[in-house]
């Protein structure tokens, strides 16, 4: 009862515009300078328009398959919603129709290059991805080269935006999050050693995890870090590992896939170890995996389920009326928060277009200078402007747990 008491009044101060930003990385609620997510995004009835209409192409940069292809997928789910519900924009007075590219660049960084090319041979006019950073990255140079804007939504390592003044990104980045998950480690679960584990030669688990260790030693904490290659079946090695170090908590940021394989190790030792990690956890596989075992997992996230409740059971409807669609989130209709971000941010991505000003065949640079000029409010998940870099200015994270039960609980808001 507790819980739901805390979760309704942090939602509460949320919808009322309000943000975080607290001082020695302790747990704080949010203060008035957040945005407010949870607004109604109904939309207006649908303008049939006409059959000659200009198109806006949105290229979709998402795994599909790979290591990242869970997230990929529901990262996808999220604008295609947002597509259903508008699939067009004004702009300059003229109706577009709006119609979505999407590629699979199979969470490879070999690949990404190619599916990147891919999109730009198909005319596209914008670029929404990708989920993981690391293909991102490899990627982020032929959308520079073609002259297109591109906008991550839930790729948090630094290097996405990095020597790139056409890509953006609307999520919170991975020294914020580091600080963040090290900040609730140390003072909210008063942890005084940490265990860490890394994918080797992953930019996003390498990188979140130095983030997290730098944040955690600064508070004084104590940490014994390992790393594991791909392919790597069973972890209870590693568990055994964390329990002999007398760990207070597991950080593992890594893909989903390798997720539920660590869950599973923490389970058969009984290490009883709490598991924290990243975006990326934030999935209903981790949620299946976690159901009816002794451990406790905590992760950070871009939005908590709750906080736009119209909008939240609108996309459970779309959801589960397709059974594919239903399939695509895991065969869950639980809302992850790269969901919401890959709906505000096509939404985002007509708000621009129709701020530039200019009809088709568009005009980049004024694409690029509306997108710098952003002051936008997602439906979803609250205000979204971009600093010098390119990056999203977010203070806060939500945090959410799952134990045996097998249902995300809201935590806290944490900032840093």
């Amino acid at each position: 009862m507790k819980k739901i008491i805390a979760l309704a009044l942090v939602l509460i101060m949320v919808l009322g515009l309000l943000a975080a930003c607290g001082d020695g990385g302790t747990t704080t609620t949010p203060t008035p300078e957040t945005p407010t997510p949870g607004t109604d995004a109904t939309p207006a009835p649908v303008d049939p328009g006409t059959d000659d209409e200009p198109t806006l192409v949105i290229g979709l940069f998402q795994p599909a398959t790979g290591m990242n292809g869970a997230g990929g997928r529901q990262e996808s789910l999220g604008t295609y919603f947002a597509h259903y519900r508008q699939p067009y924009v004004y702009i300059a007075g003229i109706r577009h129709n709006v119609v979505i590219e999407s590629v699979d660049n199979e969470s490879d960084n070999a690949r990404g290059p190619v599916a990147a090319a891919e999109l730009v041979a198909r005319g596209i006019h914008f670029v929404l991805g990708s989920y993981g950073s690391a293909v991102s990255m490899a990627s982020s140079s032929v959308f520079y080269e073609a002259g297109l804007t591109a906008m991550g939504v839930s790729c948090t390592n630094p290097g996405v935006t990095r020597d790139n003044d056409f890509y953006f990104r609307v999520c919170f980045l991975d020294p914020f999050q580091g600080q963040a998950l090290a900040a609730l480690a140390a003072n909210t679960l008063n942890a005084e050693r940490a265990y860490v584990l890394s994918l080797l030669g992953d930019d996003y688990s390498q990188g979140l995890s130095n983030f997290f260790i730098e944040a955690f030693e600064a508070n004084g904490g104590e940490v014994f870090q390992e790393d594991f290659p791909a392919g790597t079946a069973d972890f209870s090695a590693f568990m055994t590992n964390a329990a002999a170090f007398g760990a207070g908590v597991i950080f593992a940021p890594t893909a989903v896939s390798d997720a539920v394989l660590i869950i599973d190790s923490a389970a058969i030792t009984g290490v009883g170890i709490p598991l924290l990690a990243g975006d990326t956890w934030d999935s209903p596989q981790v949620v299946d995996a976690v159901r009816g075992n002794n451990v406790e997992v905590m992760v950070t996230t871009f939005y908590q389920e709750g906080g736009a409740p119209q909008w939240d059971a609108d996309f459970k409807a779309w959801l589960n009326a397709n059974p594919d669609r239903l399939m695509a989130n895991g065969g869950s209709d639980v809302i992850a928060g790269f969901t919401a971000m890959g709906y505000d941010a096509y939404m985002l991505a007509l708000d621009i277009f129709a701020r530039a000003g200019v009809p088709y065949p568009f005009d980049q640079a004024a694409i690029r200078q509306a997108t710098w000029d952003t002051s936008f409010m997602g439906p979803v998940a609250g205000l979204i402007e971009f600093n010098e870099t390119g990056d999203a200015k977010r203070s806060i994270a939500f945090v959410k747990t799952v134990d045996y039960r097998g249902v995300w609980e809201f935590y806290t808001a944490q900032s840093v």
